[in-house]
């Protein structure tokens, strides 16, 4: 097998996230969750969901997450300054920890995003602030 059929059978072939290193995830789960945060603030919520998965955005309550953003200081008030705590591997799909803190209430806050492969792509299967 030449190294092109070996590209081509690695871009064809399911990948797990749990398969990559620390340094290889958190390239692209920052940037996600930066997002996240911009857009929760802004309450943009086609912005918000444009990476979660398809499970993840059929079942959500539209009218809840709504309410979320309109009603929440804190949803709408996140830090953009916020540290990484960690991954956690899980089967196919890995979480990525951050302390999270808001411009507006003192405290901090655990932020948790789930991630995993979707069709090829890393998409979002979980967020949440605690």
């Amino acid at each position: 097998m030449t190294s092109a059929d070996d590209a081509s059978a690695t871009a064809s072939s399911p990948m797990n996230i749990i398969e990559h290193s620390d340094e290889e995830i958190t390239e692209f789960a920052h940037p996600m969750w930066s997002d996240l945060i911009k857009s929760s603030n802004e309450g943009d919520y086609g912005k918000f969901t444009r990476k979660f998965s398809y499970n993840l955005v059929f079942g959500l309550n539209e009218v809840e997450v709504g309410n979320q953003f309109v009603k929440s200081e804190l949803t709408r008030s996140l830090s953009e300054d916020w540290d990484f705590l960690g991954i956690i591997r899980r089967g196919e799909h890995v979480t990525v920890l951050y302390r999270v803190r808001s411009t507006k209430r003192q405290g901090e806050w655990l932020g948790r995003m789930v991630l995993g492969y979707e069709e090829g792509e890393v998409r979002i299967f979980g967020a949440s602030i605690f």
